[in-house]
């Protein structure tokens, strides 16, 4: 066999793009489900909360308990996952250094971000069958189609995936750690995920607002009445629309 001349040059080049958001994708879900503290967040507490809160009357809600509790501990474990989640691990990704050697590859930030995304969705996704079994079990009985359901998942998952990727890109591991769960608690509390929001009077307008009540109305809407909740969508959508362009602008390697 002979050879053509030229045809063992070099030809130094990045991966294509999606190649490379694969094997980061990849990467990014393995580190995920290895993480014990991660698995305790995303997916133990929801479903803990889900059967109490279910099975115990201890908050008044409309209808009946179950119907109300497993679309918004949905939207808790997609808030867990996306925004808690990514927000602590990409923090301490920067501080010790993890993100600065990304930084000096040919992968593009914004493939970084869709990659963390990606992976995210897929956890996401695994939490909600999870919860959907655990709710089945205690007599849910959902509605709706699923392609309204999987729209209001993406929209909030992008939403709450830029809002944790700006925060685990601006500030350091501990401060990301702090922010990121108190913000959660107070997500969880405001959002309509445990409280109906009719029980803040003159402040339900406001709060509806917010990217977790929107998801959680949005699930609400879909899997107990069977409509498309438009108004939640464009919620979302411009959370999303404006976390993911904040977060590929302010992210900072390290």
């Amino acid at each position: 066999m002979t050879w053509a001349p030229g045809d063992l040059q070099p030809r130094p080049a990045a991966a294509p793009r999606l190649d490379m958001l694969k094997a980061q994708t990849r990467t990014e879900l393995t580190l995920t489900l290895r993480n014990s503290e991660q698995v305790l967040l995303t997916l133990v507490i929801p479903i803990v909360l889900l059967v109490l809160l279910t099975t115990l009357t201890v908050v008044d809600v409309p209808g009946r308990r179950v119907d109300f509790f497993v679309p918004g501990i949905m939207a808790l474990a997609v808030m867990s996952s996306a925004f808690t989640g990514q927000a602590i691990a990409t923090g301490f990704d920067r501080e010790y250094g993890v993100l600065k050697r990304l930084g000096a590859t040919p992968l593009p930030r914004s493939v970084l971000l869709l990659a963390k995304t990606l992976s995210t969705l897929t956890v996401e996704l695994l939490q909600l069958v999870v919860i959907a079994g655990v709710g089945l079990a205690l007599g849910w009985q959902p509605h709706g189609n699923v392609l309204s359901f999987l729209a209001v998942l993406a929209l909030g998952t992008a939403a709450f995936s830029g809002l944790g990727l700006l925060l685990g890109g601006t500030l350091r591991g501990f401060q990301s750690l702090a922010v990121a769960n108190l913000l959660w608690f107070a997500l969880l509390l405001a959002g309509g995920i445990v409280f109906p929001l009719s029980t803040y009077g003159g402040g339900q307008q406001l709060l509806q607002l917010l990217p977790s009540a929107a998801l959680s109305d949005g699930l609400r809407v879909v899997l107990q009445q069977g409509d498309l909740p438009l108004g939640d969508l464009a919620c979302l959508g411009a959370w999303a629309i404006a976390s993911l362009a904040a977060a590929a602008k302010a992210f900072r390697w390290e």
